[in-house]
């Protein structure tokens, strides 16, 4: 139905819309756990919270695994080598995941002050620590990684975890974690009442400022770093390798496509006109709406970063002519064709059980609802 090269690119498009997804659907959660200490200021408060997310948490983990499993077998080679010089970073991502379902499950087990305060703490660790890490992840794609390649195609990573902590990297992961808490902060206040709620807007006002200042920051920073080129090339609608091209290195080239293309500015320019829809919103208590425009300005974000990166998927540091891109990293015409219709009908059942779940679930969550419902609730 399609050729190879408009394959490569809706899979591209694809892989951008599951993480899209996940960061939207996972990202409030993970928000509304970041924030749980901080704005639930006794236990009642603290379960009101939580019972706002527990019922959905495990069903936004399908956008995670989905898009994990798209890009092992659209980009094969991106998977193996993300996930094996990456290993110390994904293990540290796996045992800070664990934290958050043993925690919606056990906290209310037994009623112990310190008991319930541990499991908020931890829930509050298994949601920062991703939340920061999935940017930290972007901003490497950035700056490359130390990676190459042998004439069997075997990938050797040549980094450390510690080098990874780079300072941009870092602003990067500021970033994710200012965004996922801005759109965990929005959720609350659409899904609670009262003073936390109250709490809610304040955070969003906090964490939108802090992510629009350190947005504007990466921006000058990427516009001075090195970025990548491609001058030659095989035929895209073939099948390459990634030996098969030449990579030049150019200070703000990462700009290059809004340049080539000024209609892409409308994506980081979506970022600032988003986050202030959001704060605006909650100000006329607009809530459902705050957490539309807080969800576009998450996918802004996201498009904004494939923009820029487009068509490189992984970058390497050490050896730009054997960066993956997705001309060269994309599985066999036939693998691509077959997950397309797979996508074609699995998508959007996704998307409607996912719809189905919050409408049924749908209301405020009061500290009074917990007290009626002590023994049935998180």
């Amino acid at each position: 139905m399609f050729d190879y090269y408009t394959l490569k690119l809706i899979w591209w498009l694809l892989i951008g819309i599951l993480l899209i997804g996940f960061a939207i659907m996972d990202g409030h959660d993970m928000g509304v756990g970041t924030l749980l200490p901080f704005i639930g200021k006794n236990d009642l408060e603290r379960r009101a919270i939580i019972n706002t997310i527990a019922p959905h948490w495990d069903g936004n983990q399908v956008w995670f695994i989905t898009a994990g499993g798209a890009i092992f077998a659209a980009w094969p080679f991106v998977y193996s080598i993300a996930f094996s010089g990456l290993y110390w970073a994904m293990l540290l991502l796996l045992v800070a995941l664990f934290f958050r379902p043993v925690g919606f499950e056990y906290r209310s087990k037994l009623s112990g002050h310190r008991w319930r305060s541990n499991w908020d703490a931890l829930i509050c660790f298994g949601s920062v620590v991703p939340s920061v890490l999935f940017g930290v992840a972007f901003g490497n794609l950035f700056l490359g990684l130390p990676f190459y390649l042998d004439d069997t195609m075997r990938s050797f990573y040549t980094g450390s975890f510690f080098e990874l902590l780079h300072p941009f990297a870092l602003l990067c992961g500021l970033i994710s974690l200012s965004l996922l808490t801005l759109q965990g902060a929005t959720f609350l206040t659409h899904r609670t009442s009262g003073e936390i709620q109250h709490r809610a807007k304040i955070s969003s006002r906090l964490f939108g400022m802090v992510l629009l200042v350190c947005f504007s920051l990466a921006g000058i920073w990427v516009s001075k770093m090195n970025g990548l080129i491609i001058t030659q090339t095989g035929d895209l609608n073939g099948s390459l390798n990634p030996l098969m091209k030449t990579v030049s290195q150019l200070s703000g080239a990462w700009l290059g496509n809004f340049k080539n293309h000024p209609m892409a500015w409308l994506l980081p320019i979506g970022v600032y006109v988003m986050v202030f829809s959001t704060l605006i919103l909650q100000a006329m208590n607009k809530t459902l709406f705050a957490f539309v425009t807080s969800s576009i300005s998450v996918a802004c974000m996201i498009l904004t970063a494939g923009v820029a990166l487009f068509p490189f998927v992984l970058p390497s540091s050490t050896h730009p002519d054997m960066s993956l891109t997705l001309w060269d990293a994309s599985s066999s015409k036939y693998t691509l064709n077959v997950m397309f219709w797979c996508a074609l009908i699995f998508v959007p059942i996704i998307i409607t059980y996912t719809s189905w779940a919050y409408r049924v679930m749908r209301g405020k969550v009061t500290v009074e609802y917990v007290q009626a419902n002590d023994k049935s609730l998180y």
